[in-house]
């Protein structure tokens, strides 16, 4: 079903919205309180700027969706299926994102705090010049991360797998991981030192 739910500026309080089409719709500013969203489509929706307060998305699908500078506090993200996330400036606080597959979550200047990526499979994560306190990647497979200018605090990387390439590795400052990622990162580690092995 398509339907008008998201404008600029827009007031949305405790709708549960299942199987709509709301592609292309601009909610820039809009404050989302108790809503959920259910096998919708968002392709290409805006939400920059806006207020997501005790928000879950739920088996959502979107090619594209924005996010820039929003800010999402005690929500879930469950099964989604989501191209590019553009993220870039926003604000994370209790976030929960479990299953699904994410090609690019851009996160780029964004402040998170309690964090949770559990069992999702994200090929390209970008935290770069990001502030990062306790985020937890549990059964994750990401395959590139940016860690470009990040800042790290209590942040567990242990169950992260299926890594391939680090970009800013001195911003895994203050992450902890396993010995076995260790090794898997040496290579890395080496360049940024410029040990030469042999």
């Amino acid at each position: 079903m398509v339907s008008q739910v998201l404008e600029p500026d827009a007031d949305l309080d405790a709708l549960d919205l299942v199987d709509e089409v709301l592609d292309g719709q601009d909610g820039r500013r809009a404050r989302v309180l108790e809503c959920t969203f259910t096998a919708c489509s968002l392709d290409d929706v805006r939400l920059d700027h806006a207020r997501l307060v005790d928000t879950v998305w739920d088996g959502v699908r979107a090619g594209s969706v924005s996010l820039a500078s929003a800010t999402w506090q005690d929500g879930r993200w469950t099964g989604c299926r989501l191209g590019a996330v553009q993220a870039y400036g926003s604000t994370l606080t209790r976030l929960e994102v479990r299953g699904g597959k994410i090609d690019y979550l851009n996160l780029r200047d964004a402040d998170l705090v309690d964090v949770t990526l559990a069992d999702v499979v994200v090929e390209e994560l970008d935290l770069g010049g990001a502030r990062v306190r306790r985020l937890v990647l549990d059964g994750c497979r990401v395959r590139r991360l940016d860690l470009t200018g990040t800042t790290l605090t209590e942040v567990d990387l242990r169950g992260l797998t299926g890594l391939q390439e680090v970009d800013g590795v001195a911003g895994l400052r203050g992450a902890r991981i396993t010995s076995a990622q260790l090794l898997d990162l040496a290579p890395i580690l080496a360049d940024h030192l410029g040990v030469v092995v042999d």
